[in-house]
């Protein structure tokens, strides 16, 4: 067996531990994301400042800023101004939850306003109210649109997990750097992980396609 083959093939049990800690990361992240996204998205709509003003400068801030930095403020620099400690783990999470939640909330913003405002007068002249409007005619009609979008951030929030490996946390990426900083073998260490990475996100893009699919969604 030729020796690089053998080095991937060594290499192989303790990247799939970093693998299962990278996809376990993502759908807790996602979740929370669609969740922050999904509020964030119809306080954009709002036509009171109170609600509209802060939702803005949150998805601005994280927009114009970069998740590594968002990453190191939310691990190192939170804690040294309000005596606590997070766990890298537990701030990855936040820092992505935040992140990818300010993009979906662009996604339920652009999809809400997609649906044709006489669908908003239709479900108020049958008497319902705002949030019976929004939750039974508005958002199911939307999410045909928000599906493509919504499938490509959750692809790219996978991808992004690996930024964490700079405070430490043991995903993918991390894992792979403490294997090569051992073996001296990064070549065939960082082939192995990217090959793993193209497995995993060609794998939720076939996956979004049916998705898309299902639902009549087109790109």
């Amino acid at each position: 067996m030729p020796e690089f083959l053998q080095v991937m093939i060594d290499a192989l049990p303790l990247l799939m531990q970093g693998l299962g800690l990278t996809i376990y990361l993502a759908v807790v992240s996602l979740a929370l994301a669609t969740v922050i996204g999904l509020i964030s998205g119809l306080m954009t709509l709002s036509k009171r400042v109170w609600l509209y003003g802060p939702a803005r400068f949150y998805v601005n801030l994280i927009r114009g800023t970069p998740l590594l930095v968002q990453i190191l403020f939310i691990y190192f620099g939170i804690p040294a101004v309000m005596n606590v400690k997070l766990s890298p783990i537990v701030a990855g999470i936040i820092a992505i939850s935040f992140h990818i939640g300010a993009y979906v909330s662009e996604v339920f913003r652009a999809g809400i306003e997609s649906v044709d405002k006489g669908q908003t007068e239709a479900g108020r002249s049958l008497g319902m109210t705002q949030f019976q409007t929004m939750r039974k005619i508005i958002i199911p009609q939307a999410t045909r649109s928000m599906i493509p979008p919504m499938m490509n951030q959750f692809i790219m929030g996978v991808k992004d997990t690996s930024l964490l490996a700079v405070i430490g946390v043991a995903e993918l990426t991390q894992r792979g750097q403490s294997i090569y900083a051992v073996n001296y073998r990064a070549f065939e260490i960082l082939t192995l992980v990217a090959l793993i990475y193209f497995i995993l996100t060609y794998t939720l893009y076939r996956l979004s396609r049916v998705v898309e699919k299902k639902f009549g969604a087109s790109r």
